[in-house]
């Protein structure tokens, strides 16, 4: 495998990461502002995907090294679950 067929590995390793971190604060500020109009946020948007991306690719490792390969869906539920999780302490949701 050469340089190229491993970044294209790699990349495709982290997508799923990268989509949800990109995506779920957008929607975590959508869906604030829509149920009370107040939004507790403690970070910018891109601190968000910055953690929520690296917190996703510590699942995959976690998932990868655990299964012995990657694409499983108990490690993509996994990845929902956690990414979720980060995004809620993100935007302090114990104080609502």
């Amino acid at each position: 495998m050469n340089l190229w067929d491993a970044l294209i590995h790699l990349l495709n390793f982290v997508a799923p990461a990268l989509a949800l971190a990109l995506t779920l604060p957008f929607w975590a500020r959508l869906m604030a502002r829509f149920s009370d109009g107040k939004q507790a946020v403690s970070h910018s948007w891109l601190a968000q995907a910055a953690i929520n991306f690296v917190a996703g690719v510590v699942v995959l490792a976690a998932g990868l090294w655990f299964f012995g390969r990657d694409g499983k869906m108990v490690t993509y539920a996994a990845l929902v679950l956690v990414l979720a999780s980060v995004q809620w302490g993100m935007g302090r949701g114990w104080r609502r």
